[in-house]
């Protein structure tokens, strides 16, 4: 068991790291497409602030609260090790697929709909002694905020972009995008913040549930909190691990979300990552995990709508909202088949 342990552990930070280069875009999308960095430059400058946020959650908000969610996603009576690794690698295979054909899809719903798909395969779907499989509490604020992100997202862009245009209405063009292009280092950094936050923590709660899982098979048992005191190595590898994903790179992504949706300019992409960084560390603060790739999509359809709705590109974002709502249940599929697999070999 303890082999499997590792297992899973070793599985997790590869996601993590998978997590980093396929959600690479969501921080430098922008950035690049406005030529304020180049793509190197970019991606150190996010993987950077992508493991920065380590102590920004450690001693700011002071708790891992997205990572205990995800920890609480399946009912503890359904968790085993062969759930979590099945969970792990049908999220791994999914957000692989979607890298391949340049899909900005959710991290966060991949691992989601992993983790319950192999829990449901586990209890053969159904409820045992009146005890749901799935902890609806955290899994129903997780999945309505695959709409509500990118809406706040929207909601915040539009109203940032309006403002700073009514504000630099008298501004000297060209003093005003050099004065913008430095903003956008600031906003990137703080959106890369948001992402690191609320991304690393996922790859800990599934982690943290795997331990404490062991943890209570040698009858020591132990809440999210004292996983994450006695483990304390395993939030600063989730935040190393995505931080050097990052540095990897995802040019196929930053391809559809810098350019594909709207044209965006320094002033533009200064108020989609404001936008995007609000509404990361506003969910942070609710422990709500969220899709980062969500999050900024809708806040650059939000700057592109304040043009003109025409400026956005609608036949690519109905794409990639396809794409988010078959996610959760691809995911759950592959999940399922890989339990059912490792079941019959592990």
């Amino acid at each position: 068991m303890f082999t499997l342990l590792v297992i899973i552990i070793v599985l997790a930070f590869i996601f993590d790291y998978i997590n980093g280069f396929h959600d690479a875009a969501n921080s430098i999308a922008t950035i690049v497409s406005t030529k304020v960095l180049t793509p190197f430059q970019a991606v150190v400058w996010a993987a950077f602030f992508n493991f920065a946020a380590f102590f920004i959650s450690k001693y700011i908000f002071k708790e891992f609260g997205i990572g205990n969610t995800v920890a609480k996603w399946v009912q503890p009576e359904f968790i085993t090790l062969h759930v979590i690794l099945a969970g792990i690698i049908a999220a791994i295979i999914w957000n692989l697929i979607t890298w391949w054909f340049g899909i900005p899809s959710s991290s966060s719903h991949t691992l989601m709909g992993g983790f319950v798909g192999a829990a449901l395969a586990n209890a053969h779907g159904f409820a045992d002694n009146g005890i749901h499989v799935i902890n609806y509490a955290k899994v129903v604020p997780t999945f309505l905020f695959i709409f509500f992100a990118p809406l706040i997202g929207m909601v915040i862009a539009f109203f940032i972009t309006i403002l700073i245009v009514h504000l630099c209405k008298r501004s000297n063009p060209y003093r005003a995008e050099n004065w913008f292009k430095k903003l956008q280092l600031v906003s990137s950094a703080a959106f890369s913040l948001g992402h690191g936050g609320n991304d690393a923590q996922k790859v800990m709660g599934i982690i943290g549930a795997a331990v404490i899982y062991y943890e209570g098979t040698k009858g020591n048992h132990m809440d999210f909190d004292q996983f994450v005191s006695q483990y304390g190595w395993v939030p600063f590898t989730s935040f190393l691990c995505i931080g050097i994903g990052t540095m990897s790179g995802g040019w196929k992504i930053v391809k559809t979300m810098g350019t594909r949706i709207t044209k965006v300019t320094p002033l533009e992409g200064v108020a989609a990552e404001t936008a995007g960084a609000i509404t990361l560390f506003l969910t942070e603060h609710f422990k709500i995990p969220v899709s980062t790739t969500h999050t900024i999509t809708g806040s650059i359809i939000g700057v592109g709508a304040t043009k003109r709705l025409s400026a956005v590109r609608w036949g690519v974002t109905v794409n990639l909202l396809w794409a988010w709502i078959l996610t959760i249940p691809i995911s759950a599929f592959i999940a399922a088949c890989v339990f059912y697999v490792l079941k019959m070999f592990v």
